[in-house]
């Protein structure tokens, strides 16, 4: 089959090349709102390249994959349905619930499937965890710790389309979290901070923030994520219950140092980035997509998935804006 892919960007480089890889995929096809850059990257990878995404679609492709800015995702999943073309898209699917909903709604009418990339659907530990919550090994759940660190920022041009942190970032965790536990987050109470380098409060953005959840079935959880983690990028989750625990993302590359004396873990480099901490998931999230494709596989993260969880991010964002807690119910349309 042939997949095309679009948006030749950092996230895109690593998808074409991974899409090389797998199974019963004969072509990948490169195009980018720049040509230049499609050019480049098929270069690098021996891979076809157009001049333009219509080209993509007249030449003609079995599913495309979008990995281009943020704010072209909405418009360019409305493209791939009208062409009746399944689509994996990088989350989130819109910057914004208006634009998230009229994907939402083209998605049913089309019944063309949508993957979103929610990758840690496809991360080992997440499913163990998963699956050890759902089997009863923990008991009750009571509380759930979320925790994203990226190691350092992106670039000031990324994070003036990116949406936020809220959005861009804890979107991962709110998505992972009503998954995880079958659950939907009823109201939030967050604040955030733009403390440091004087690059945020201009984008009415901020650089770390923690937020309370809470859950339909009162289960508790604290999410919490920053930009600046000079020990690397770490991504975490605590799950508690009455009769045990799982923990995710305790491997020996964790940038964590205990401050405990000769109390140590760690024996390799610590990851540098989500593209080394999430790489299996990468992966394994693309040779779904590709059995989606091929109609031997159900759609694992539907673009009404990624609705909820921009539900509970603009209800974060919205109590960080108004300092007090807000209810998931009031954002909802």
């Amino acid at each position: 089959m042939r997949i095309g892919l679009i948006g030749a960007g950092r996230i895109g480089a690593f998808h074409a090349a991974t899409l090389q890889q797998v199974a019963g995929v004969d072509a990948v096809v490169v195009a980018d709102a720049d040509p230049a850059r499609a050019k480049e990257l098929g270069g690098a990878l021996g891979a076809d390249t157009v001049a333009d995404v219509p080209t993509l679609y007249d030449e003609g492709v079995d599913g495309v994959v979008i990995a281009a800015a943020t704010d072209a995702h909405a418009g360019l999943i409305h493209q791939a349905l009208d062409e009746g073309v399944p689509v994996f898209c990088e989350k989130p699917v819109a910057l914004d619930l208006d634009a998230t909903l009229g994907v939402v709604a083209h998605e049913a009418a089309a019944d063309v499937p949508v993957q979103m990339g929610f990758q840690r659907r496809f991360d080992h530990g997440y499913r163990a965890a998963r699956e050890a919550l759902r089997s009863g090994a923990l008991g009750w759940l009571h509380t759930l710790r979320a925790v994203t660190a990226d190691e350092s920022p992106p670039s000031a041009a990324y994070l003036q389309t990116s949406g936020g942190l809220f959005r861009d970032c804890g979107i991962h965790d709110f998505d992972i979290l009503r998954w995880l536990t079958g659950h939907e987050v009823v109201s939030v109470h967050a604040w955030g901070t733009d403390r440091g380098p004087d690059l945020y409060s201009g984008l009415g953005d901020v650089h770390t923030y923690t937020a309370v959840l809470r859950f339909d079935d009162d289960v508790l959880a604290t999410a919490t994520a920053t930009r600046y983690n000079g020990a690397g990028h770490d991504v975490r989750l605590e799950v508690s219950g009455s009769e045990g625990s799982r923990f995710v993302g305790l491997d020996d590359r964790a940038p964590i140092t205990s401050a405990e004396e000769f109390l140590s873990w760690r024996q390799g480099l610590p990851y540098a980035t989500f593209l080394e901490r999430f790489n299996d998931a990468y992966v394994a999230e693309l040779i779904h997509f590709v059995d989606l494709v091929g109609e031997d596989a159900e759609t694992p993260c539907t673009a009404a998935d990624g609705l909820e969880a921009l539900y509970v991010a603009e209800a974060c964002v919205r109590s960080y804006e108004a300092g007090t807690p807000v209810d998931v119910a009031d954002i909802r349309r």
